[in-house]
């Protein structure tokens, strides 16, 4: 049995504080995924630039997380300890993966981008309150709200500019196609 949704976003019915934390973390990692996914779908270097940037925030978003939970988690803390023997070995090659998305298919993942940015303010300003005792998950939680408030308005940006591009084409295209029918 899984705790996560099918599409992988926590269910949000942990109470206990380290539980919360490591909700933040899944919705994180999900995140991370999804733009790691399109930055390897996509031709569209300005688009992956954008990505990349927020991706980075997204990692930092989960490794902030992860040291809270330490803080607040003696296991948690006592494991991120130990020597894992897979650390210590040789990193192998990343594997090559060629894109193959069009345009119109990135600007469909940049739309469900802001719709995932817009949906992590909400979970988390809705979470926020459960940390009133905890002064620095507070905190941290606020930067994070701040950074996907900020991570929405650049990924709308984007949009609008390569919709306001896409728009111009086909009207071009239009007119092109009109006057070959010989239609002023």
């Amino acid at each position: 049995m899984s705790y996560t949704y099918p599409s992988g976003q926590p269910q949000g019915t942990a109470r206990k504080v380290t539980n919360r934390l490591r909700e933040i973390m899944i919705a994180e990692l999900m995140t991370i995924n999804v733009y790691q996914s399109h930055i390897a779908n996509s031709y569209m270097i300005n688009v992956n630039e954008v990505w990349h940037h927020i991706m980075l925030d997204e990692i930092r978003h989960y490794e902030t997380v992860f040291n809270l939970l330490r803080k607040y988690d003696p296991v948690q803390y006592k494991a991120s300890l130990e020597q894992h023997e897979d650390y210590l070995k040789p990193k192998s090659p990343m594997q090559l993966y060629n894109p193959r998305y069009d345009k119109q298919i990135v600007l469909n993942n940049i739309r469900e981008d802001i719709k995932g940015e817009l949906e992590a303010v909400i979970l988390y300003e809705e979470e926020i309150e459960a940390y009133s005792s905890y002064k620095d998950i507070k905190i941290a939680i606020q930067s994070i709200i701040d950074d996907e408030k900020e991570h929405a308005e650049h990924l709308t940006q984007v949009l609008k500019k390569y919709e306001n591009e896409q728009f111009i084409y086909i009207k071009e295209k239009g007119k092109s196609e009109s006057q070959k029918r010989g239609k002023p």
